[in-house]
């Protein structure tokens, strides 16, 4: 694992962020922005190290994750606020402009910068992801689809994520996030449990604590919508196409690849809503191969 270098940076008053870059100060910079109630060492140890090669990647915790302000409760805000997160964390590390990658949740957040502040950004990766847009998806055949018949969730996801998260222990936590990891990886690559427990292990001593954030789910989600931004984009776009995904499965990322103008459509066999070994040497390659290309 590469040195990193680690810093907190004022996104609102009261709320500080924590941050972590590694990888050539001199580099260009590239952010990786994750999903719902997920700490920045989501990212894999061995992908960041990939990306750091060629870049200066910069990783971060939302508000109420890791070690960043949890404040929800006393100062609630809505999820466009944390796109505004994402400016700040650059205006805070001195960067300009930087190539964003985002997953889930933070894949939505990476669209409403790419569309509500394009100059900031050299480059778009998105994955695990759906359209922040109400363009109808467009088949091969050319019949059109509405936005609201696409594909939903996986019900075993859903089945999942209903379910009350309980106290029973930090061993008990770690056992619903493996299993949580297993439904959301999608069932067409081997899944290795004690991987993924590794990685929970890791993220809790990381955060302080072993219990999990609502705010994803309570903060107003209103306002998110960017179909004629994300039409008229001149920012270079990848997405990222998962065939195991459950979360937001195939045609998403096709449509969500139709509706960003100019954007390329790549897959990584096998992959689902999560990141374990086997996808991430294909996903460093992808990305690199997107930024590359950016001057």
């Amino acid at each position: 694992m590469q040195q990193a270098h680690q810093q907190f940076v004022d996104a609102a008053p009261g709320v500080r962020l924590w941050t972590e870059q590694r990888g050539p100060a001199d580099a260009p910079p590239l952010l990786l922005v994750m999903g719902a109630q997920a700490s920045g060492l989501g990212w894999p140890e061995p992908f960041v190290d990939a990306l750091a090669v060629h870049h200066r990647v910069i990783r971060y915790d939302h508000r109420d994750t890791g070690r960043s302000t949890w404040s929800f409760d006393e100062r609630p805000y809505r999820i466009t606020d944390l796109a505004h997160d994402i400016v700040r964390v650059l205006d805070g590390l001195g960067v300009e402009r930087a190539h964003l990658v985002g997953l889930s949740l933070g894949g939505m957040l990476t669209q409403l910068v790419l569309a509500d502040h394009p100059g900031r950004v050299l480059s778009a990766t998105l994955m695990g992801t759906s359209a922040m847009s109400t363009t109808p998806y467009t088949r091969p055949d050319g019949t059109r689809v509405p936005v609201a018949e696409l594909p939903g969730i996986a019900p075993e996801v859903l089945e999942m994520w209903a379910r009350p998260v309980e106290d029973h222990g930090l061993e008990a936590e770690l056992d619903r996030r493996v299993e949580h990891w297993r439904v959301l990886s999608g069932g067409q690559l081997p899944f290795e449990a004690g991987y993924f427990r590794a990685l929970e292990r890791r993220i809790i001593e990381h955060t302080g604590r072993y219990d999990v954030s609502s705010a994803p789910a309570r903060a107003d989600h209103s306002g998110m919508l960017r179909t004629e931004a994300l039409a008229a984009n001149q920012v270079p776009a990848l997405v990222i196409s998962a065939p195991a995904e459950p979360v937001f499965p195939p045609p998403h990322p096709h449509h969500l690849a139709q509706v960003i103008r100019g954007a390329d459509l790549v897959e990584i066999p096998g992959m689902g809503h999560a990141l374990p070994p086997e996808v991430q040497g294909p996903l460093a390659e992808a990305i690199l191969a997107h930024t590359g290309k950016v001057a």
